[in-house]
């Protein structure tokens, strides 16, 4: 149902290309919401820049994912303007500093500061967004929020860019794909583990983009031939590239935020008809525990992703176009556009 026009203040140093805010934009701009963009020159002061400026009054603020630095200064604002605010924080800095990084070890002094820092912009938000239903649940337990004000809108893919395209003839050797940025709850290293162990069908193991733990999965794949890596690819070229695979990798960290997430690459492989293996995580519907075109594997365990991988490429091609039709029916069913539109929808009724 379309809203009549609103207007929505995007506040903030954002990229509104970035993966979530492009999918939340488009969505809003389908519910009737008109998006005006302030990039603050600083943080802190962006309060009195907006005033200086003279910003017309919205009918909501919203901060969008990562960007807690601005929330201090967007709650001074709303209060002058008598405006709610949203926050989309999508990853608490608590939970990446202490239990995905862990730079800071939890009790410590900087641990503590940081957790009383989140938890206090956490609790300036009028409503607060999560990602998944797990990640509601650490807001509210670890972070403060309150189950009134927090609501589960999944990440979702752009429908119009990720698509099925019709099963290819088979690789030979068939083809795994990561892609992604190499950080620790990607598992990237139980990936490469998984290749050494691999007995089956012929199979290629790529891992597509760049980042932290590259260089140590290069070293850990040495003498590996049945592995390659790619450098990064532009945006564009992405759904092509998913389709040159027959499954796609999830994540499969051990950290606790690993478990709590739906990863961008398991929205835009499912939504362009590809199968996909995944840790465990109950951030999914239960019933996907029972589809063909997703498996779940317990985490940072390579022994089961290797055997997962293996009875995966032992499908033949009529098998695999029923999996990939499967992959589609699931992203259609569980995260597609309607389903995230009515989330949206529910977040904002109340204002």
């Amino acid at each position: 149902m379309l809203l009549s026009e609103k207007n929505i203040l995007w506040w903030g140093r954002s990229d509104p290309a970035y993966s979530r805010n492009a999918v939340l934009r488009r969505h809003l701009s389908k519910l009737g919401w008109r998006i005006t963009d302030f990039n603050p020159a600083f943080s802190g002061s962006a309060d009195l820049e907006a005033c200086l400026r003279r910003i017309a009054k919205p009918d909501l603020v919203w901060v969008p994912c990562f960007r807690q630095r601005d929330m201090a200064a967007a709650r001074r604002w709303c209060d002058r303007q008598h405006v709610p605010l949203l926050f989309d924080p999508l990853i608490s800095a608590y939970d990446k500093q202490v239990w995905e990084r862990f730079k800071l070890p939890e009790g410590s002094r900087k641990a503590n500061r940081l957790l009383k820092w989140e938890r206090e912009l956490f609790s300036m938000a009028d409503i607060l967004l999560a990602d998944t239903s797990c990640h509601a649940a650490f807001f509210t337990e670890q972070l403060g929020s309150t189950p009134e004000k927090t609501r589960v809108v999944y990440v979702g893919a752009d429908e119009d860019f990720f698509r099925p395209a019709p099963a290819l003839a088979p690789n030979t050797p068939a083809e795994v794909l990561f892609y992604g940025s190499f950080i620790p709850l990607h598992g990237t290293q139980t990936i490469i583990e998984a290749a050494r162990l691999y007995q089956g069908p012929p199979v290629r193991w790529c891992l597509l983009g760049d980042g932290p733990a590259k260089i140590n999965c290069q070293k850990d794949a040495a003498g590996l031939d049945n592995v390659v890596f790619e450098d990064r690819i532009p945006y564009a070229e992405l759904p092509a590239r998913i389709h040159r695979a027959e499954i796609l990798l999830g994540v499969f960290g051990t950290t606790m935020k690993a478990g709590r997430v739906i990863p961008n690459k398991v929205f835009q492989a499912l939504a362009s008809g590809r199968p996909v293996i995944t840790r465990m995580s109950e951030a999914y519907p239960m019933e996907l525990a029972d589809s063909e075109a997703m498996t779940f594997v317990p985490p940072g365990d390579a022994h089961t992703l290797a055997s997962a991988v293996a009875s995966a490429c032992a499908a033949d091609q009529q098998m695999i176009s029923a999996r990939n039709r499967a992959a589609r029916e699931i992203y259609d069913l569980y995260f597609s556009e309607q389903i995230v539109l009515r989330q949206i929808e529910s977040a904002l009724a109340g204002l």
